[in-house]
């Protein structure tokens, strides 16, 4: 779910956690059974820690290492509502030294990263207005080997009215998988496509993870492959009516969580059973988590998120899991639960 802010100063991502602490539920929610997942019954969320520090500037952006270097690939949305993609760019930050090291792609925004060997794959939404008026073109593709020379072509073109807004790239046996988020047929949903070289990219027809039904969002996706499994990590509404009635949440403001699902073959999704979402805010966080992105480094996982009111502020945090990110993922899904699917071919949640 793309997101602005009234000063250059930021908006970030949508992300992580379920804590320890009393659940808040809703007074409007539906009750459990509709859910198939009693709360009682629920298993209970792998741990992520909340890390006591938050980036002042930047909006969606990815975590990677690349030449051993861990480097956060970020971009700058200026504008608020009434943002312009002419003060738009990409930008690298060596999350070590903290010093900036790239700034390129001017004009885009909703950025994401895939590293391959010994180059470095940008992936980014070209705009020229955003906000009250939209307008994207398409997704285009940056690669480089240093850092300093960018490749720039076209990865996914746009289709008829359609807005692009997040992207995320994963690598499988095939070749590569692309989710990248949509407002058709259902704002907000997402789409796949197949690259064998990440250059040349085919849009996958037939699978749309679009709540026809529901008109609930699935928003901000991020993609990774841990055979058997896809697991994506998106953005919901939880005030909406749907699939969300099983989940506890720790404040009663509460808007915008980050939820995790897998599948096999990209048609038929499971929906974790966990307890909370994956990613709940906390005191100070505002109404968001949103906007996940995540990478393994020196054999912990750090999941990177936005706070804020999804309006006029917001921040990066970190939250961390003490382990190796495939266990983490496979921790959302316990043996033996009842789960809510998402039929990407129906394009509907099936419940238990």
């Amino acid at each position: 779910m793309p997101k602005t802010v009234c000063s250059a100063a930021v908006f970030a991502a949508w992300a992580c956690l379920t804590v320890a602490g009393p659940p808040c539920l809703r007074a409007d929610d539906p009750a459990p059974a509709a859910a198939g997942v009693a709360r009682d019954a629920a298993p209970a969320n792998p741990k992520l820690v909340k890390l006591p520090f938050s980036f002042a500037t930047g909006m969606e952006n990815t975590p990677v290492v690349f030449g051993g270097r861990p480097l956060l690939v970020d971009n700058h949305r200026p504008g608020g509502f009434e943002a312009k993609g002419e003060n738009a760019y990409l930008f690298i930050t060596d999350l070590t030294t903290g010093q900036e090291v790239a700034r390129f792609g001017k004009g885009h925004s909703f950025v994401s990263a895939f590293v391959e060997g010994p180059e470095l794959n940008v992936f980014a939404t070209e705009f020229t207005d955003f906000g009250n008026v939209i307008n994207t073109k398409c997704i285009n593709r940056f690669s480089t080997a240093d850092l300093k020379t960018w490749k720039q072509e076209l990865a996914i073109p746009r289709d008829g009215a359609e807005e692009f807004f997040n992207s995320s790239v994963c690598r499988d046996e095939q070749g590569y998988v692309m989710a990248y988020e949509s407002q058709v047929p259902v704002k907000w949903c997402f789409r796949f496509a197949r690259s064998k070289d990440l250059s040349h990219w085919e849009k996958i027809g037939g699978l749309e993870f679009a709540d026809v039904e529901g008109k609930t969002a699935a928003a901000n996706p991020t993609i990774r492959y841990f055979a058997p499994y896809y697991y994506v990590i998106y953005g919901i509404h939880c005030r909406q009516k749907g699939p969300w009635a099983h989940y506890q949440y720790l404040l009663p403001e509460t808007m915008y969580v980050t939820v995790v699902a897998r599948s096999k073959d990209l048609a038929t999704w499971n929906l974790s059973p966990t307890r909370g979402p994956m990613l709940d805010p906390t005191p100070g966080e505002g109404i968001n988590n949103t906007d996940a992105d995540l990478f393994e480094f020196e054999g912990n996982t750090y999941v990177y998120y936005g706070t804020g009111d999804q309006a006029t502020w917001g921040t990066i945090r970190v939250a961390m899991y003490a382990g190796p990110m495939k266990e983490m993922l496979e921790s959302y899904f316990a043996v033996n639960v009842p789960m809510i699917r998402f039929d990407a071919k129906q394009r509907k949640y099936v419940y238990p």
